[in-house]
């Protein structure tokens, strides 16, 4: 027992300091996110105007796993951690100065962007400094500090009124602090990858299902994210029950992600899908039909839905890589990036004008108006593209992908598999080339 926990703390040490980083991160964004629902309303702002407010992190979000790595090729990984950083901190803060919501929209715009470059760098730099016997140990503790960290977030909302700047402080002071291990870190950064070349139209034809499948996920998962805690107000419950509420769908969703990812794997994954979407909309209809009496039992039908909706997105991923050639690998992540970010970048825009006209349970029409529409799409899917041996030995392993935001830890896996694929044909080639020049030394002597 004592040396499996020594293996486990030898391989965790070296990444620590960027783990813990990265926690102070989602932890203040998770916590932001609900703070800035909560504020919305309370400034007096339409459900339709939060909508639009918190779709802009999602959009920042898009923009930056598109450009951010430009910037992260540019200045290295610890400068540009350091700068965007502090530009998120200052962003966070700055919503206290001016009641806006053009301005909200930009200072979210802003905070999206800079999330998704310091996701890219974080996770790019835990594959550096992973091997392949134990780069799963690592990434399961990742996904653990994601979700403990989103979860965290959520009850520091409870520390004051969201009516006071005090919570806008406490943000930008744990965005500030996440600063300080990644810069104080021995670990050594990776060298930064090249931006990579989307191609979206192509990835449609290779798996109209995958992708469609990944922006819906952003389509819901995003309109809960950023909607969640307006429903939970606009339904009467008090800020500690918001917070509960929040942390019951990240909590559904971190228990039931591997369960149904080794699910997929042994049957065919579009099965899973329409079963997960349609399961997705009768919790959806749960929640219409029983939120406003539900009680304490809205928390554990939040955690079902929760369990339930959040692992559409890597099943499809899933889906995109099975049918995709292995030396795409790089063009299917990235894809699967921006796909899931036009959907999170509309998913809040939609629901906030749907909770206008319907009211808190407008949140729940929506996602059940998704969730069945893609149950529809995936069976449709399967009738047109009946499925193959080739297909069934082809297909990838299920990897665990974070249903509250998005980052680069698909693109930079893939980016390192295309490096270490370059890598070993270099060494190929000079080996050859080796073996060529000494034949020719010894026919001539």
């Amino acid at each position: 027992m004592l040396e499996s926990f020594d293996a486990m703390l030898s391989i965790i040490r070296p990444v620590i300091a960027l783990l813990l980083s990265f926690g102070l991160l989602i932890t203040a964004n998770g916590m932001f996110n609900t703070l800035l629902g909560l504020r919305s309303r309370l400034e007096g702002f339409s459900t339709e105007t939060t909508g639009i407010i918190m779709a802009g992190s999602f959009l920042g979000m898009l923009i930056g796993a598109v450009y951010a790595i430009r910037i992260i090729s540019a200045v290295g990984h610890i400068r540009a951690f350091a700068a965007l950083a502090s530009i998120m901190s200052v962003a966070v803060l700055s919503h206290v100065l001016w009641i806006d919501a053009v301005f909200w929209f930009i200072l979210r715009l802003m905070a999206g962007f800079c999330l998704s470059g310091m996701t890219m760098i974080v996770e790019s730099w835990l594959n550096g400094n992973s091997e392949n016997s134990n780069r799963g140990q690592i990434m399961a503790m990742y996904m653990i500090t994601n979700y403990l960290g989103f979860g965290i977030g959520q009850f520091l909302i409870l520390l004051d009124d969201p009516k006071n700047t005090e919570l806008f402080i406490i943000a930008s002071i744990i965005l500030s602090l996440a600063l300080v291990p990644i810069l104080l870190t021995r670990s050594k950064a990776p060298p930064p990858q090249p931006a990579i070349r989307l191609s979206m139209p192509k990835l449609f034809k290779i798996s109209p299902l995958g992708l469609i499948g990944v922006c819906t996920a952003g389509l819901m998962n995003a309109a809960v994210n950023g909607m969640g805690a307006v429903f939970g107000k606009e339904m009467g419950l008090e800020l500690s029950d918001i917070s509960t509420l929040m942390a019951c769908f990240v909590l559904g969703a971190m228990v039931m992600q591997y369960p149904v990812g080794r699910l997929s794997d042994r049957f065919d994954r579009r099965a899973v899908i329409i079963v997960v979407a349609a399961a997705t909309f009768g919790m959806s209809t749960i929640m219409v039909s029983f939120a406003e009496n539900a009680g304490i039992a809205l928390f554990a039908m939040a955690a079902v839905y929760g369990g339930i909706a959040y692992t559409v997105y890597p099943l499809s991923a899933a889906q995109l890589n099975d049918m995709a050639d292995s030396n795409m690998r790089v063009q299917v992540a990235a894809g699967v990036m921006v796909a899931y970010g036009i959907g999170a970048s509309i998913g809040p825009i939609a629901a906030g004008q749907i909770m206008g006209l319907f009211g808190p349970i407008g949140l729940f029409y929506y996602t059940a108006t998704v969730a069945v529409t893609l149950a529809c799409f995936t069976a449709l899917r399967m009738l047109v593209r009946v499925r193959t041996e080739n297909n069934i030995k082809r297909k990838s392993v299920f990897m665990p992908i974070s249903g509250t935001s998005f980052g680069g830890k698909q693109l930079y896996n893939a980016a390192l598999d295309s490096v270490m694929r370059e890598k070993r044909k270099k060494h190929q080639n000079e080996k050859a080339a080796g073996s060529e020049e000494l034949k020719q030394k010894t026919s001539s002597s």
